[in-house]
């Protein structure tokens, strides 16, 4: 028998976020315990404006589980992720969260950290980027100093000045710079911005155009001499396929495809198709970090700087100091819930 909780909280950025369609000083944020009376499992799911996922919707999705969860005791979690899939009537946030949660049961049950559950080593991780809004050019280039000693930026672009401002940045830096569009270039500007990026020594370009804009993405791979990273355009696993024609790799979000179950198919298919991977983040704290963390080996690129943004992070767990990855001594995700509200069972 499963007992399930729902724990909202809201997330206080360190200041102002912006991307390219919205800017946001805090973000709420879901919190789910799954506990079989021994241990404790977590997973975290984020509201979203894009995607249309607010604390209520997603705890109605979540709350359709709650007596399934109750009948289940001896389990594996990619045997009820079908079953969860149907439940939540196809809420991949939703789905994420309880996911994860039950990896880290299942996880603390095994007695082990989850990567090593699954035989991977965490030695030759890759470094993780943190990310810099939108925001004046001289504010932007602040933040390199904030964030002094991270190996690699994600610069989210799409205001109007893109390149004004990754000539900036690229003036005060040595550092690996990637760009994160958000969906807000046509083809033409795509075209003329990846040839400038390119001599500014830019890894890559993330989602540069419209998500359903394959047509011009057609156009853009046909000529980019960056590669081109799917993420609005590459939500579950059947979009992998697609992405492959137009794309050079993938950015895997957790809580858009359903959790770690899919997630690590989503991978290996990737591969499959000679397509980088790449997983990132959404506004979540270290509960999602931690998750993330666990197929971190299996990763080309990473963006798991969620908690480094935020002042106010509910959990411990998976720490991510100048982009390196530091994994607690615990097992499963090797998280723990600070608040109060949460009575967690000890391993």
């Amino acid at each position: 028998m499963l007992s399930l909780q729902l724990i909202p909280v809201t997330l206080q950025f360190r200041s102002t976020f912006r991307i390219s369609r919205e800017a946001k000083d805090t973000s709420d944020s879901l919190i789910v315990a799954i506990g079989d009376g021994i241990h404790t499992g977590y997973g975290e799911a984020a509201s979203h404006r894009y995607y249309r996922k607010t604390i209520a919707s997603l705890s109605a999705s979540l709350e359709k589980c709650r007596a399934f969860l109750a009948g289940v005791n001896d389990y594996h979690p990619e045997e009820l992720w079908p079953g969860l899939l149907r439940l939540t009537d196809g809420d991949t946030f939703a789905l994420s969260a309880l996911d994860n949660a039950l990896w880290d049961l299942w996880g603390r049950r095994q007695g082990k950290p989850l990567f090593d559950c699954w035989g991977l080593s965490v030695d030759q991780n890759v470094a993780s980027d943190i990310t810099i809004g939108i925001g004046p050019i001289e504010e932007m280039a602040e933040k390199l100093n904030e964030y002094s000693g991270w190996p690699v930026y994600k610069i989210k672009l799409g205001a109007g000045d893109d390149l004004a401002i990754m000539q900036a940045l690229r003036d005060r830096t040595d550092a690996v710079l990637r760009v994160d569009a958000n969906c807000a270039w046509s083809a033409e500007t795509g075209v003329a911005h990846a040839e400038a990026l390119a001599a500014l020594d830019v890894e890559f370009i993330e989602q540069p155009l419209k998500a359903d804009d394959w047509a011009g993405m057609k156009t853009l791979h046909e000529s980019s001499p960056l590669p081109l990273i799917a993420d609005e355009s590459c939500v579950v696993e059947k979009d992998v396929e697609r992405c492959a024609e137009v794309f050079h790799g993938i950015n895997i979000k957790l809580m858009k495809c359903g959790g770690l179950t899919p997630a690590r198919r989503m991978i290996t298919r990737a591969h499959e198709m000679n397509l980088s991977v790449m997983v990132g983040c959404m506004s979540e704290c270290t509960v999602g970090m931690s998750a993330i963390a666990q197929i971190l080996p299996l990763l080309d690129a990473v963006d798991m700087d969620g908690a480094a943004l935020i002042s106010n992070d509910p959990a411990d767990g998976v720490r991510v100091e100048q982009g390196i990855c530091r994994y607690p001594e615990r097992n499963g995700l090797g998280v723990e819930v600070k608040s109060a509200e949460i009575l967690t069972c000890e391993d």
